[in-house]
C-alpha cells in the first residue's frame, strides 16, 4: 500500500520533572481513612499487628476481630473466580454455589485492544468476587510476553507495555469501581515459568522501566491499584519479595503507591529484609513473617514503626473495601447471565482472522456439509494444567457453538483426528509433541472427502500451556501438522482454527489452509462467539497482541542466547513444590540476562528486519478499511492524531486503528517504531468516520538512567497510522520542542 506522508510541525513542550512527563496522578482512594487507621493501630497489640502480616488460611489473611476489622479474603485468579478451597489445603470444598464465569484469558482480552472491554471485564469479575465474599482479586496478570513459550503467556496481556498498561488500567478501574481490590501480578519481570523460583533477572534500568515496569506504573498511577503481588524471581540480585528498589524506591516512592504488597504463594525468603523492603503479607503461611518476625521486633532487629507502616498499608485497603459477612458469601450462585454476556462480548472482539482466501464467512446456502476435525473443537479450557482455573457451569465449545447456530441448516460431522495432550500426572510432564494417530487421521481424511468444507481445530490446550513450566517448542502438538497435510490431500477447502493462549508454529497449517483464525482460550461463551464469526453474523475484529514468529530461533530471548538457561537443577517449580508440601529452599541461582534490552517483540523484528509469520497488531476483517486525511494538532497533554477511516465494504465492522511513533533523529537508541496510541472504532458499511486519537506526553518519554526519571527528548518524530504494525499507510512529521 502506498504511504501517504504529510509534514506537520507541532510543538510539545519538553519538561524535566517526572510529574510533568507522566499522566496526572490523582489522590488515591486509599488515603481517605488515615485518622481512623492511626486510632486502630494505637489500639493494637504487637501480636495482633504481626498476625496481619501473614496468611491465616490458604486464601485469607487475618483482621482484628476485637476491633471489628475483618479478615482479608483473596480471589484466585485473573480470568475467573476459583472454587472454594479447604482452609489449609488445595482441596475443593465441593460447594454447589461456587461455579463462576470463565472469562477469556489475558491474551484474548488483549486481542480486543479495547479499554471498554477491559473495564467491563474487570467490573464483571469483581461482581462475582463480591458475591463470593472476596476482597482482593489476584489479577490482572500483566507481565510482558517476552517469550511465546511462556507457561503463562495465555494469562498475560501483550508484548507491548502501552497496550498492556492501558488494558490493565481499565481492568483495575472496573474491578475497584465494583468494590474488589486488584492485586497486580507478578511484580516484576516474571517472564518465564521455567526456574521462576530461583532465576535472577539482570536488566538495565531503562529497559526495566520502559518495557517491564511500565504497565505496573500505569496501573498504579492512573488506575489507583490497591494491591500488588511480588513475583517469585530475583531482579538484579534481590528477591522480588525483599527487593528494596522495586518495593520501596520505585513502587512506593516514585509511583506513590499507598497500598499493600502480598507475596506470591511461597515466595518469601526472609524476615527482616522482606518486611523492611515493603512486603506486607506473606502468603499463604507464616514461615518468615509470623513468629520469626515477632522475635525480630522483640530483639530490636525490626522497628515497630516499620510494623506499624506495614499494618497501615493493609488497613488502607481493608477500610476501602467493604467486607462481606461470611454468612452472606456464596449464597447467590455466580456465573450469571450478566457476567456471561460480558464474557461473550469480549470473546467476540478477541477472535483474530489471520488469513482469508475467500473461504469465510461460511454461507449455509452454499455449504451443506461441514466436517469438524480436531479434539480442540470439543475440549473445555476452563481447567487444566497447574495453577488457576475456573469451575464454570457453562462453557460452550466450538462444536457446540456451530451446532447451535447452523445445526438446522447444515450437516455437521465431527471426528477427533488426534488425541489431545492430557498427562496422567500434571506435575510430571511428557512432551506433547507426538506423531499423528494413524487410525484417527485416516478417519478424519475419510470424513473430509465427503465434506464441502473442513474446519480443522488445531492448537494447544490448558495442559500444554500451563503455569509452572514453559513450552519447549511452539510446534503444534499431537501430530497436528501431519494431520493437516493429510487433510490437504483431499483437495477440500480447509479453515484452520488455532486454539491457544500464545503463538504456535503455523507454517504447515498456513500452507494448506485457505483461512486461518485464532480463537484463544476464549471463555465460557467462546464457542458461540467463534460460530458467529465463522458464519459472518459478526465480522472478526481482534488484533494480535503479540508477534507470531516464524520460528523460535528468531525470538529475541532465544536469538541472544539468554533463554532457555542451562541448569542441572533437579528441584521442581516453587508453586508445584508448595502444593506437594516440598521445601521452599531456593539455594541454587540462575542468571537470566535480558540481552535484548528493550527490543522485545516487534521492536526486535523491526530492528533486525526479521520476517515473521504474523506481525503485532495484525488482524483481518470481512470489511475493507481505508485510512486518509491525517492531521496532527498540539494539545496541553501532548497531541491529537486525526484521520478519516472509511469502510468501503457492504459489511458493518469494527477496526482497531493503531498509532506508532519513530524517532529518526534521536540522540539515544530507539526502536524503529513504538506503539503510542490506539482506538477501536465501529464503522458501518459505506460509512466514513473522522477519528481522533490522543498521544500523551507521558507516552513519548524515555527513562533517563543518569537522572533516574522520565525525560522528554526534543526533536522531530514520525507519526504512523494504520491497521497493524506492518500496515501503516499514513505518516506525518511532528516536532517536539
Amino acid at each position: 500500500m502506498k504511504i501517504r506522508r504529510t509534514k506537520i510541525f507541532i510543538t510539545v513542550v519538553a519538561m524535566v520533572m517526572t510529574v510533568s512527563c507522566f499522566a496526572q496522578q490523582y489522590p488515591s482512594r486509599l488515603t481517605e481513612h488515615e485518622q481512623q487507621i492511626e486510632s486502630i493501630i494505637s489500639s493494637m497489640t504487637l501480636e495482633e499487628k504481626i498476625a496481619m502480616l501473614h496468611g491465616k488460611n490458604m486464601f485469607s489473611s487475618a483482621g482484628i476481630p476485637r476491633l471489628g476489622i475483618a479478615d482479608m479474603e483473596y480471589a484466585d485468579g485473573p480470568f475467573g473466580i476459583r472454587e472454594e478451597m479447604e482452609p489449609h489445603s488445595w482441596n475443593s470444598l465441593h460447594l454447589t454455589t461456587d461455579s463462576a464465569t470463565f472469562f477469556p484469558t489475558g491474551s484474548a482480552l488483549a486481542a480486543t485492544w479495547s479499554t471498554d472491554c477491559a473495564y467491563a471485564y474487570g467490573r464483571a469479575i469483581s461482581h462475582e468476587a463480591r458475591l463470593r465474599g472476596k476482597d482482593m482479586l489476584l489479577g490482572p496478570a500483566m507481565n510482558i510476553q517476552r517469550i511465546p513459550t511462556g507457561g503463562r503467556t495465555y494469562e498475560y496481556l501483550s508484548e507491548d507495555p502501552l497496550l498492556s498498561g492501558f488494558l490493565a488500567v481499565a481492568y483495575t478501574k472496573g474491578s475497584q469501581d465494583e468494590g474488589t481490590a486488584v492485586c497486580l501480578k507478578h511484580y516484576a519481570l516474571n517472564n518465564q515459568e521455567d526456574y521462576r523460583g530461583f532465576v535472577d533477572v539482570r536488566i538495565s534500568d531503562r529497559a526495566m522501566h520502559e518495557i517491564y515496569l511500565r504497565p505496573f506504573e500505569m496501573a498504579v498511577r492512573e488506575g489507583d491499584a490497591w494491591g500488588v503481588m511480588a513475583a517469585y524471581n530475583k531482579v538484579n540480585g534481590r528477591w522480588c519479595s525483599e527487593n528494596e528498589v522495586l518495593l520501596n524506591t520505585i513502587l512506593r516512592q516514585q509511583w506513590g503507591f499507598p497500598g499493600m504488597v502480598i507475596s506470591d504463594w511461597g515466595g518469601v525468603h526472609s524476615t527482616v529484609d522482606a518486611v523492611t523492603a515493603g512486603m506486607n503479607v506473606e502468603m499463604p503461611g507464616e514461615r518468615f513473617m509470623g513468629k520469626p518476625l515477632l522475635d525480630s521486633v522483640m530483639a530490636g532487629k525490626v522497628s515497630e514503626d516499620v510494623i506499624n507502616q506495614r499494618v497501615r498499608e493493609i488497613l488502607r485497603v481493608r477500610l476501602t473495601v467493604k467486607p462481606i459477612a461470611k454468612e452472606e458469601a456464596n449464597r447467590i450462585p455466580t456465573g450469571n447471565p450478566a457476567e456471561m454476556a460480558t464474557a461473550l462480548d469480549v470473546a467476540r472482539r478477541a477472535i483474530v482472522l489471520l488469513k482469508n482466501e475467500h473461504l469465510l464467512p461460511i454461507d449455509p446456502k452454499r455449504t451443506k456439509h461441514i466436517v469438524v476435525v480436531g479434539e480442540n473443537a470439543i475440549t473445555k479450557m476452563a481447567l487444566g494444567g497447574v495453577g488457576a482455573g475456573v469451575k464454570t457451569k457453562c462453557e460452550i465449545t466450538p462444536l457446540e457453538g456451530l451446532q447451535q447456530l447452523l445445526g438446522n441448516q447444515v450437516k455437521i460431522t465431527y471426528v477427533p483426528g488426534y488425541k489431545r495432550y492430557a498427562p496422567e500426572n500434571p506435575f510430571k510432564r511428557e512432551s506433547p509433541i507426538q506423531p499423528a494417530d494413524k487410525k484417527l487421521m485416516a478417519e478424519a481424511v475419510k470424513a473430509a472427502k465427503r465434506a464441502d468444507i473442513v474446519l480443522f481445530f488445531a492448537g494447544d490446550n490448558r495442559e500444554v500451556e500451563t503455569e509452572g513450566s514453559d513450552r519447549k517448542v511452539i510446534t503444534l502438538p499431537s501430530g497436528q501438522d501431519e494431520l493437516a497435510e493429510a487433510l490437504a490431500k483431499t483437495k477440500k477447502p480447509i479453515v484452520t482454527v488455532v486454539v491457544s493462549g500464545g503463538p504456535v508454529d503455523v507454517s504447515t497449517v498456513d500452507k494448506v489452509s485457505g483461512a486461518l483464525v485464532v480463537s484463544w482460550f476464549n471463555g465460557s461463551m467462546g464457542g458461540q462467539a467463534l460460530a458467529e464469526v465463522l458464519t459472518g453474523k459478526i465480522s472478526p475484529s481482534g488484533k494480535l497482541p503479540m508477534t507470531w514468529p516464524k520460528q523460535l530461533e528468531d525470538v529475541p530471548a532465544y536469538a541472544t542466547g539468554s533463554y532457555p538457561q542451562n541448569t542441572t537443577n533437579e528441584q521442581g517449580d516453587i508453586f508445584v513444590g508448595l502444593v506437594n508440601n516440598r521445601s521452599n529452599d531456593r539455594s541454587q541461582q540462575l542468571i537470566a540476562n535480558y540481552a535484548e534490552e528493550g527490543l522485545v517483540g516487534y521492536r526486535w523484528y523491526d530492528s533486525k528486519k526479521e520476517a515473521v509469520a504474523y506481525p503485532f497488531g495484525h488482524g483481518l476483517s470481512y470489511a475493507q478499511f481505508n485510512y486518509s486525511n491525517l492531521s496532527v494538532t498540539s494539545t496541553i497533554e501532548g497531541m491529537n492524531v486525526s484521520f478519516t477511516l472509511s469502510n468501503t465494504s457492504s459489511v458493518d465492522a469494527e477496526e482497531v486503528a493503531q498509532v506508532y511513533v519513530s524517532y529518526p533523529y534521536s540522540h539515544i537508541d530507539r526502536p524503529v517504531k513504538e506503539l503510542k496510541a490506539f482506538k477501536r472504532v465501529s464503522v458501518k458499511a459505506g460509512e466514513q468516520k473522522n477519528v481522533t486519537i490522543p498521544i500523551r506526553r507521558s507516552d513519548l518519554c524515555h527513562w533517563d538512567e543518569a537522572a533516574q526519571t522520565w525525560m522528554l527528548e526534543p526533536g522531530k518524530i514520525t507519526i504512523k497510522v494504520g491497521g497493524s504494525s506492518d500496515n501503516l499507510p499514513l505518516e506525518a512529521i511532528a516536532e517536539v520542542k
